[in-house]
């Protein structure tokens, strides 16, 4: 009975694992190119003109970024594009009336946009390390393990949560786009991929400490490379709050929405 009970639930799981791999091309074979494209330009060929503290190559403190910058969006795209799609095409009343309460349904979108962004995070991560091997000599070792795990589940969460609520906010695939050009993007960007708060001002020091990516690409760093430019229990109460409050959002979204009411 109780197997019974949770099929709905994984029923909608299995579809939304299915949906991504059957556009494959789209959803994980452009990004890993996208992370091929950062690496060859920034990682090899400018790589070696700039210099990061602690004897670390930019081309290692690269891959960390991009890796979380990946997951993230991966995670994001995956959920809001599900949640915009079967808006737009009158699906979501259909799950209205399956036996799935508002955290099941928040949950079978998190967990298959977690499975996408873990898959091209990893996919980004091994593109890494040839890169790596190729330029070094010698294969980048994770030096903890479970860190990078911790901050790439709270993370691919925290997106795909907010990827639902967003997704029910907009009234169009434009406004969706907006949110991701405009502000997302954005602040993966200025979450520190690409360079080490400690090479800048303190006045875009403090800036840059005041986005919530920050913590979250920093813990993925710490994890690889173990180390990073903040501290780790700060940057894991950061990571926590940011998915307890994305959490609430995307409940709120499915509560009031104006397209499906429990």
């Amino acid at each position: 009975m109780k197997s019974q009970k949770y099929l709905p639930f994984f029923s909608l799981l299995h579809r939304e694992i299915s949906r991504f791999f059957k556009v494959a091309a789209q959803t994980v074979l452009t990004p890993m190119i996208n992370s091929s494209l950062y690496l060859l330009i920034f990682g090899i060929s400018l790589g070696p003109s700039i210099h990061i503290e602690g004897g670390i190559s930019y081309l290692a403190f690269l891959i960390p970024g991009l890796v979380m910058m990946a997951c993230l969006n991966n995670s994001f795209q995956n959920s809001s594009s599900s949640v915009v799609g079967a808006k737009f095409g009158g699906d979501l009343e259909d799950l209205k009336s399956a036996p799935l309460t508002p955290q099941n349904l928040i949950w079978a979108y998190s967990l298959g946009a977690l499975t996408r962004g873990l898959i091209v995070g990893s996919l980004t991560f091994l593109v890494g390390e040839i890169f790596f091997y190729v330029s070094e000599g010698h294969w980048l070792a994770v030096q903890h393990p479970l860190i990078l795990m911790v901050f790439l589940v709270i993370g691919s969460f925290t997106f795909s949560q907010l990827g639902i609520s967003v997704a029910f906010w907009a009234k169009t695939f434009d406004q969706l786009s907006a949110v991701s050009g405009f502000v997302l993007l954005p602040l993966i960007y200025l979450g520190g991929v690409f360079y080490s708060v400690s090479n800048l001002h303190p006045f875009w020091q403090a800036v840059s400490r005041s986005n919530p990516l920050l913590y979250l690409i920093n813990g993925v760093r710490e994890g690889i490379l173990g180390t990073s430019d903040v501290q780790m229990p700060l940057a894991f109460a950061v990571a926590l709050a940011g998915f307890l409050v994305t959490h609430a959002l995307a409940y709120w979204s499915l509560k009031k929405g104006s397209y499906l009411r429990w």
